[in-house]
């Protein structure tokens, strides 16, 4: 089978098992490509969006803004042709050198420096965490303390260290973002999301 009849079919076999999830229609795509990624259903469970959140995030990238990620693997799993197309690009920061030395100086994690030295760049953006919790709640501070202003965040931190409460934070703001309950996450479906937000940006344009 060829590349696009196996995710045809696989998408094929999502929608039977899902059955009737409740999804509308710019939810679904987004809750299957995460289920296409991962093989796992109960992200039909504990996804949550924030209200508008999806087409928030349309309109981003539909307007060329930025999108940065925590991760390099996030970053490159990021489809780029639909959002090149509006102008936007796919940033990670990590491996910047004044982000380690940043990190150095202040005891802090790559990621939690990488979140501030891309606040200037992050207005009206999307901020994708596929793996730091530390970068997810830096980021929440930010936003807080007004120096940061993301059109969406996607927070899918994973592991067994502040994941699950770093998503709880920030459901617990008034924020707009795409996330969900409990420890599961990753760069992998991470950028699934994006990816399915940006399939339909390109879509709707």
């Amino acid at each position: 089978m060829k590349p696009h009849e196996i995710e045809k079919l696989s998408f094929e076999i999502i929608d039977r098992e899902a059955g009737d999830h409740g999804f509308n229609q710019e939810m679904w795509p987004i809750v299957r490509r995460m289920i296409h990624t991962s093989a796992d259903f109960e992200y039909i469970n504990t996804i949550k969006f924030s209200e508008n959140a999806v087409q928030k995030g349309i309109l981003a990238i539909q307007k060329g803004c930025p999108i940065f990620t925590d991760t390099n693997m996030a970053r490159v799993g990021i489809r780029k042709k639909e959002i090149q197309q509006f102008g936007g690009s796919v940033n990670c920061l990590i491996a910047n050198k004044d982000v380690a030395k940043k990190a150095k100086e202040d005891g802090t994690t790559r990621a939690f420096a990488a979140v501030d030295m891309a606040c200037a760049r992050m207005q009206d953006g999307i901020y994708v965490v596929g793996n730091a919790p530390t970068a997810l709640l830096r980021l929440i501070e930010l936003i807080k303390e007004k120096k940061a202003d993301p059109a969406l965040i996607i927070g899918f931190p994973v592991g067994f260290v502040n994941a699950a409460e770093s998503k709880g934070e920030l459901m617990a703001k008034d924020f707009s973002y795409i996330t969900n309950k409990g420890r599961k996450g990753g760069s992998n479906i991470a950028a699934s999301i994006v990816n399915a937000i940006a399939i339909m940006a390109a879509e709707q344009a």
